[in-house]
């Protein structure tokens, strides 16, 4: 299964879509569609500069590749509708696949308990050890997205 536009157009909306390499709300160096610069300690000199919207989009194609593998791999048996396929895309992507396969939302959704899962998706809105708001509203949003 591959991810929607309206998937993608969700991960745009709250990963925003930066040029230039940031450093991301956990203090990660990041580029643009929240694409981690390899472990996110370091920038190394060639990615700081401006990347193109070409580069931009291949790396977010790549990045959404890997986590459309890992959702698959990680949940075999439970059955997806595209919405749902979606929400959990946007969640690991934001959070990644290892945060995701040690979650009480991947636990809920193997027990097929779908409700529990979406009560447990919620809860995941700290970075850097805070609660942040915009990790609140995200979360909310692909709630939203699953249930849809």
């Amino acid at each position: 299964m591959n991810v929607s536009k309206a998937a993608i157009a969700l991960i745009k909306h709250h990963e925003g879509v930066r040029s230039r390499p940031y450093r991301c709300p956990a203090n990660l160096w990041t580029v643009g569609v929240g694409h981690l610069i390899g472990d996110g300690k370091l920038l190394p000199d060639s990615y700081n500069r401006t990347f193109t919207k070409e580069e931009i989009d291949a790396l977010l194609v790549r990045d959404l590749n890997r986590f459309e593998r890992g959702i698959s791999k990680m949940l075999p048996n439970v059955p997806l509708r595209q919405c749902e396929f979606d929400c959990l895309v946007s969640f690991a992507f934001n959070l990644g696949l290892g945060a995701f396969q040690r979650s009480t939302l991947r636990q809920a959704l193997l027990r097929g308990n779908k409700t529990q899962a979406m009560a447990s998706l919620v809860k995941y809105c700290r970075a850097g050890g805070k609660i942040l708001r915009g990790l609140q509203i995200r979360r909310l949003d692909e709630k939203a997205l699953f249930e849809s």
